[in-house]
């Protein structure tokens, strides 16, 4: 399929074809989870407010672990700082893949995802404290509505843009995955509130053993899995929150290999075969228990509901979800194109962007572990965050699966073109660019 080369930037330009099948098995596998993730949000909140109310918030508190090592932690906490670590070990592989063998390697090609997830986090923050301008216990709330749940979100596309171009999923995988790394950021930065050094320096020597055992590709269980644990229990008691520990164990796995392993073309590297392994697990397992202990919020009827939402805290995160997501993600990418003077891909209008920008906020499993962290598990300023997480997300969802719907046929039409762009050894036809495409 030939086309006329552009004089242009594009934006949204075709992938290479191993990268688009990477991230397409990514995707399915995200796919999965985040219907898994919706059920187990449906059930918390079903038994939060049923009759077995109290057998549910019984086993959230309930407390397990070795109290000499300052493990005696209820349930949901578990779940919140030991399943999680889990979710960001995988994402921490990810960002690192990223940015060593995937698009943001190439910073035309990164600029994009990286200004939109700026955009993103920025302008719902942003919109946050205006409505919180009073200060106090409040704005601590700021950063809950500046995620963006990946799994969520492609549980959304799986119903309404199953023929979405590759370009724009992996726009909005990329995005996601940028939006991970500015969240661990911000939890590592505002969101503690004790720092012990002593710990924290401690942690750095079995995250050094691991990281040379990676380094040599050892990948027995048995001598990784107790230094990562160890890891985690360091930062737990560092004070920092131990999903970071997740992050810096994915940050330590190589990507690619070693030239004593035989180089980049003798396979994949560990991270790639470390991801197999646990993002089936981080999707499947982690995620969906944390939020059917993280999920359930009592409602009180129609009456609290209502009371929880006009709450400042509520109203802030629903704004920022719904609105600053929107106008961050969309803008930026806007800004960037009229900077770079750069186009849509063929067949693509703002109004696709508009959409992707929506389901952009939905925000759930970060911003849920924000507002604990935030507020404290429990309060009645995280039982409002709770329930404004909830119906901020469902309402960006809602949004943007209008508007993808309403372009399903243009999708399908692309999707089509695509499949046709493959010859018979499977290789695409990569439409003729010039090379300085974004």
């Amino acid at each position: 399929m030939n086309r006329t080369p552009r004089t242009r930037p594009v934006l949204f330009s075709r992938r290479s074809w191993p990268e688009t099948r990477r991230i397409a098995d990514i995707l399915r596998k995200e796919t999965i989870g985040g219907a898994l993730l919706l059920a187990a949000a449906v059930v918390a909140v079903v038994l939060a407010n049923s009759p077995w109310s109290e057998f549910y918030e019984s086993v959230r508190s309930f407390t397990i672990g070795p109290a000499s090592l300052h493990l005696d932690l209820p349930v949901a906490t578990w779940a919140a700082d030991g399943l999680l670590a889990i979710f960001f070990f995988v994402a921490g592989l990810e960002l690192k893949r990223e940015f060593v063998a995937g698009d943001l390697r190439d910073p035309r090609r990164a600029a994009v995802p990286i200004a939109a997830a700026c955009g993103g986090v920025l302008v719902p923050a942003l919109i946050y404290l205006a409505i919180n301008s009073g200060g106090g216990e409040a704005a601590r709330g700021w950063a809950i509505p500046t995620a963006t749940d990946i799994a969520f979100a492609l549980a959304v596309l799986a119903v309404v843009g199953r023929c979405l171009p590759s370009a724009l999923r992996t726009f909005l995988l990329t995005l996601a995955v940028v939006d991970d790394l500015i969240a661990i950021l911000i939890i590592a930065l505002f969101y503690t509130d004790d720092l012990r050094i002593v710990p924290l320096l401690l942690a750095l020597v079995p995250l050094g053993v691991f990281t040379l055992l990676v380094q040599y590709r050892v990948r027995s269980w048995w001598l990784l899995l107790p230094l990562a644990a160890l890891t985690w229990v360091c930062v737990h008691e560092s004070g920092v929150h131990a999903t970071v520990a997740g992050v810096l164990l994915g940050f330590a796995v190589p990507v690619l290999r070693s030239e004593r392993a035989g180089g980049p073309e003798a396979g994949p590297g560990l991270a790639e075969h470390f991801e197999h392994r646990f993002r089936p697990l981080s999707a499947a397992v982690a995620v969906p228990v944390f939020a059917l202990f993280a999920a359930g919020v009592p409602l009180g009827g129609w009456d609290g509901l209502r009371s929880a939402l006009t709450d400042p805290v509520a109203l802030g995160v629903v704004a920022g979800l719904v609105a600053g997501k929107t106008i961050g993600i969309s803008g930026a990418t806007w800004l960037l194109s009229r900077f770079t003077k750069a186009e849509l891909d063929d067949g693509l209008g703002w109004v696709d962007v508009l959409g992707l920008a929506m389901l952009g906020g939905v925000g759930f499993t970060v911003s849920l572990l924000i507002g604990e962290l935030a507020f404290g598990a429990g309060s009645e300023p995280d039982d409002h965050a709770r329930v404004a997480i909830l119906v901020g997300s469902l309402l960006a969802a809602l949004l943007a699966a209008i508007i993808l719907r309403a372009r399903n046929r243009v999708y399908r039409r692309i999707h089509e073109l695509e499949n046709l762009d493959q010859d018979a050894d499977g290789i695409p036809d990569v439409y003729e660019r010039r090379d300085d495409t974004t």
